[in-house]
């Protein structure tokens, strides 16, 4: 039997799925992380061999033709030691030769469409524009990192809603809603109990040690926030994310050419489920085909599936429980 493999490996899980070459699902496995900037490259290869291994089972390693692994922080193995970690890793599992290392971005894509051109939109916590072209990314737009770029994310949204509260507090403006929200979450419940002058500005310091004292992405948590304020009809929130989904259609537009009708594939929390960003960019980018991603790990095996079986291949999907 011909087998192909697909992994689609994040920053917190990695998910591995053995195909045949009529789509169905033969074996399935998961591990923890693998982004090589999060995580040790040997860390990250080995979550990563342990996830095929055990969608492998008891199966013969050499009868898998294609392997396409969507990894977070793929550019990371542009460096040849840390490739070298990785084809290390693929040659203990019997893999050697066979293994197509792909940005995560693509294998979101393939996961919603078949269409070999289009546009890949990603807004988790951080965010990026992809041009996609024979299902494979030709090009981006943003992506810069949290520093750089980010424009839309789940941290550009947590940190507008911290620069938002120290406006309110800076200002002596109202508290109310997404301030004391953020106030809340971040210095807890005696955070909010902020009345005079000089509370206002302890707070505004507190804020500020508070925010700086983590990892700059922990600004993605206050994101939610911003969306239940949001909703609330809160001027401020409202302002935040119409700014995030302007950011994010002009990263998606940038990705594609003038008059480009090709499919739009948006992933990521800010992007999907009932969110107000992918609400209002949805909105914009209307008169387009606008999908959203499905699951990573079936794109990654359909396009392992197709390495190995040409393009006629039945699109996996999991079985019913």
């Amino acid at each position: 039997m011909s087998l192909a493999i697909g992994v689609d490996a994040g920053g917190t899980s990695t998910r591995a799925a053995l195909v045949d070459a009529a789509g169905a699902v033969l074996g399935t496995g998961r591990g923890d992380g693998a982004n090589p900037n999060a995580h040790a490259p040997e860390v990250a290869a080995g979550r990563i061999a342990g996830a095929i291994t055990a969608a492998l089972g008891a199966r013969d390693p050499g009868d898998v033709r294609a392997c396409v692994v969507g990894m977070a922080g793929v550019s990371k193995l542009s460096d040849p030691a840390i490739a070298a970690v990785f084809e290390a890793a693929w040659a203990r599992i019997g893999l050697t030769g066979i293994v197509r290392v792909v940005a995560d971005a693509e294998v979101a894509y393939a996961s919603a469409t078949s269409a070999p051109d289009g546009t890949v939109l990603v807004a988790g916590t951080g965010s990026i524009a992809g041009r996609i072209r024979k299902r494979r990314l030709a090009g981006t737009a943003g992506g810069y990192g949290w520093l750089l770029g980010d424009e839309g994310s789940a941290f550009w949204l947590g940190r507008e809603a911290v620069r938002s509260t120290l406006e309110a507090l800076g200002r002596g403006r109202s508290l109310d809603g997404l301030p004391s929200a953020v106030l809340a979450a971040a210095l807890g419940p005696s955070g909010v109990d902020v009345r005079t002058d000089a509370e206002r500005l302890a707070a505004s310091r507190a804020l500020i040690t508070a925010a700086n004292a983590e990892a700059p992405v922990r600004l993605a948590r206050f994101a939610p926030l911003v969306s239940a304020a949001h909703d609330a009809g809160e001027p401020a929130a409202r302002e935040i994310v119409t700014r995030a989904a302007e950011l994010l259609v002009a990263n998606a537009l940038a990705a594609r050419e003038p008059g480009e009708s090709t499919p739009v594939v948006l992933v990521g929390s800010v992007l999907t489920g009932e969110s107000p960003v992918g609400g209002l960019v949805r909105r914009e980018l209307a008169g387009l085909e606008v999908l959203t991603s499905s699951d990573g790990v079936l794109g990654a095996a359909w396009l392992a599936a197709v390495d190995a079986f040409g393009e006629e291949v039945v699109r996996p999907v999991f079985p019913r429980k």
